[in-house]
């Protein structure tokens, strides 16, 4: 902030967020501390690549004006990003009830017997402002992550292990299948063996029967015993 004695502005330094190609504008603040009446004037170094609005106008006692300066898009930069462009602001004790319009160059004339004030501006550019870094969605800590597809293609780590989960989900139930089949014609192995236990006692005994009375075995047995010899050795070949 400058402390002159008609005005305080602030800042006396002009700083422009430089970007190419597009238009950049700043503002300082003109604060009338005293009880006059105080006219302002803007000049510039460079007035083609500088728009001020107002250029120009009065501050009442106690008061204070915003003024804005604009700079115009600029198709380069400068090697050094430094900017040698200068501002003067001129001020000058006016009669009450003076107004932008009635404001002449004669009244900045210290020559004059005015009372006058100068203060030198300074330009600079710095970088633009970065737009905030976005948050991850499922970054907090102690947060599930979700699946999403990345814009090349791939998949991330949710969808993984979504995918491999559904695959050893799938292999654990294929082999709960195949153990219960397993387990099944094991079970009818054993019974197989048992009924062929079974059937060769019976066989022995109608063999023992035959022989004490003379005979052979009844033909309707052996039938019987040839069905289920071929259904023994269906069941097996299938163990």
């Amino acid at each position: 902030m400058s402390n002159s004695e008609l005005l305080q502005i602030d800042p006396v330094e002009l700083q422009f967020a430089f970007e190419l190609k597009k238009q950049i504008s700043c503002s300082m603040q003109l604060s009338n501390k005293s009880n006059n009446y105080v006219a302002f004037k803007v000049k510039t170094t460079n007035p083609k690549k500088y728009c001020v609005r107002p250029n120009t106008g009065v501050v009442m006692p106690h008061s204070s004006c915003d003024v804005v300066v604009t700079m115009q898009a600029q198709k380069e930069a400068p090697p050094d990003m430094q900017c040698r462009d200068k501002f003067l602001l001129q001020s000058a004790v006016v009669s009450p009830g003076v107004t932008a319009k009635d404001i002449t160059p004669e009244m900045f004339n210290k020559e004059s017997g005015n009372q006058v004030d100068e203060c030198k501006l300074r330009v600079s550019y710095v970088a633009p402002p970065q737009p905030p870094s976005p948050v991850r969605e499922g970054s907090e800590e102690g947060s599930s992550p979700r699946a999403s597809v990345s814009e090349n293609g791939t998949v991330n780590q949710t969808s993984e292990f979504n995918m491999v989960s559904k695959a050893f989900g799938e292999q654990h139930e294929s082999s709960s299948e195949v153990k219960a089949l397993i387990s099944k014609l094991t079970d009818e192995k054993h019974s197989a063996i048992q009924q062929n236990n079974r059937l060769q006692q019976e066989l022995e005994l109608l063999k023992r029967q035959s022989n004490k009375n003379g005979g052979g075995i009844p033909f309707t047995y052996v039938i019987i015993i040839v069905l289920i010899g071929i259904l023994l050795g269906y069941l097996l070949k299938r163990t």
